[in-house]
């Protein structure tokens, strides 16, 4: 059976042999650890928040520690042949050197760059994040929702992308043929597109829908005459519950009529029906005075984008007119503040003595 050391090896000799490969790979490795530290701290040097170390210091010893390992095994063997070891295994420091500096070589340089764009692509998405998020704005509260829902998708689709194209590239290098490997996933991607062209559709209209951002999650929406609040939105689904509580799953290709209820802004908009009997201007101008005491509420105040818009009268009925009133609001408000208007118009009219009047119904 071969071995690796021959019965009268001189160990001494084989020990400063040894020690010598080791000490050259640990200064190898700390200089290649320092660089990959300054590059990725370039990347971040913006980025103060919690877990920034980590994503230096843990890439930059991942890459220290493959480049120790590669040079151990490329400087190894060429010192112990200098130590006048020679071995038995059938494994030369020529041949094995020219694979590592050859294939090994351009197979660490592929997992380090394709190491360091996933970190990069990872940073980038974290940091777009960290800047919307200092904002405090509607606006900029808006492109944070919108940033989280894009930024998850386009990571996850850039990771397994990078991830496909490195291995095939591994596998090139071990001398493994991946024109079959092409080949069969072609020939399976063709039958799964033609076998699936249901969820293929369902994963297009889930991309376009959350770039062109149409909706996102906590948004309000309407979808096919179904209401309720955005609570994921995959690539495939998008998954609402509504007012009771009930969970509507919807696959992204079936959605022909979407209306979003609470994208920038919003409006609160109140019916007010009053007897024929009423003086219509003393009304409007109530109503008014109520906006004027809503907006400058503490609690409800700051919900208001606008004064109150006391519209008019919007049509006549059979026992009332209707006076129209509307209240531009932020997103999700407008519920909370119609509510709160209507409160005090009907406990102002009551005051007021003005007679309102609800819609009559029916006879039987």
């Amino acid at each position: 059976m071969p071995t690796l050391m021959p019965q009268n090896a001189d160990w001494a000799r084989i020990s400063v042999a040894v020690a010598a490969a080791i000490v050259l790979a640990y200064m190898a490795a700390v200089v290649a650890g320092r660089v990959a530290r300054a590059a990725l701290g370039a990347l971040v040097q913006h980025e103060h928040r919690e877990g920034t170390a980590a994503s230096i210091h843990h890439p930059a010893r991942i890459i220290r520690a493959a480049v120790f390992v590669v040079t151990m095994l490329a400087l190894v063997l060429p010192a112990l042949e200098l130590a006048g070891v020679q071995t038995t295994i059938g494994l030369t420091s020529r041949a094995l050197t020219a694979w590592l500096f050859g294939s090994g070589l351009r197979i660490l340089v592929i997992a380090i760059l394709s190491y360091a764009l996933l970190r990069i692509i990872s940073i980038t998405a974290r940091r777009l994040e960290a800047q919307l998020g200092e904002a405090t704005s509607a606006d900029m509260i808006e492109r944070l929702k919108r940033a989280r829902t894009v930024s998850g998708l386009v990571q996850n689709a850039l990771t397994a992308l990078v991830i496909g194209i490195a291995g095939l590239m591994v596998l090139h290098e071990l001398q493994v043929d991946i024109i079959p490997i092409l080949t069969g996933a072609g020939v399976v991607g063709l039958a799964v597109g033609f076998g699936a062209q249901t969820l293929v559709k369902d994963l297009i209209a889930g991309f376009f829908l959350t770039l062109e951002n149409q909706v996102r999650v906590g948004d309000v929406v309407d979808i096919n005459g179904t209401g309720g609040l955005v609570e994921e939105i995959n690539l495939r689904t998008i998954v609402l519950r509504d007012a009771d509580g009930a969970v509507h799953v919807f696959p992204n290709g079936s959605v022909e009529r979407l209306s979003n209820r609470t994208k920038d802004y919003a409006y609160a908009v109140v019916d007010v029906g009053v007897a024929y009997s009423e003086n219509v201007d003393q009304v409007m101008a109530l109503l008014r005075e109520i906006g004027a005491s809503l907006a400058s509420d503490p609690t409800f105040g700051p919900n208001l984008l606008e004064p109150v818009q006391v519209l008019g009268i919007d049509s006549f009925e059979d026992a009332r007119l209707i006076i129209k009133a509307r209240i531009k609001t932020l997103p999700l408000k407008q519920w909370d503040v119609g509510r709160e208007f209507r409160r005090r118009i009907a406990a102002t009219f009551a005051e007021r003595g003005i007679v309102m009047q609800v819609r009559t119904p029916p006879a039987r």
